[in-house]
């Protein structure tokens, strides 16, 4: 079985991370049970994303995490691809604004 690069399945949201988590967003496939997402974290800083089956969920983990916490961080200038439940609600904190973009799809 080759690897495959990733193929956009959806469009992509935007929301600015800052020291408030902005509300979550949505980010619907148009593949049924798709549920990788390439997320890009443009800003100067740690983003702490808040993810979750809806956004109430995504909102509760996007605390900055200190100890412990459900966050998932993302370093400053990074591109991930990661997995994530399918049409995730997305959020995020951070010490500077940050601007995240996601963008699901199937790939590497």
């Amino acid at each position: 079985m080759g690897i495959n690069a990733f193929c956009k399945t959806g469009n992509t949201i935007t929301f600015t991370a800052g020291v408030a988590a902005p509300t979550p967003v949505q980010c619907s496939s148009t593949t049924l049970g798709g549920n990788q997402y390439r997320i890009i974290n443009s800003g100067a800083s740690i983003v702490f994303l808040g993810y979750g089956n809806d956004a109430a969920t995504a909102n509760a983990a996007s605390s900055n995490v200190t100890t412990s916490g459900t966050a998932f961080p993302l370093l400053a200038g990074t591109d991930e691809i990661l997995t994530f439940a399918p049409n995730a609600y997305f959020t995020g904190t951070s010490t500077a604004n940050a601007v995240v973009y996601i963008t699901p799809g199937d790939g590497v």
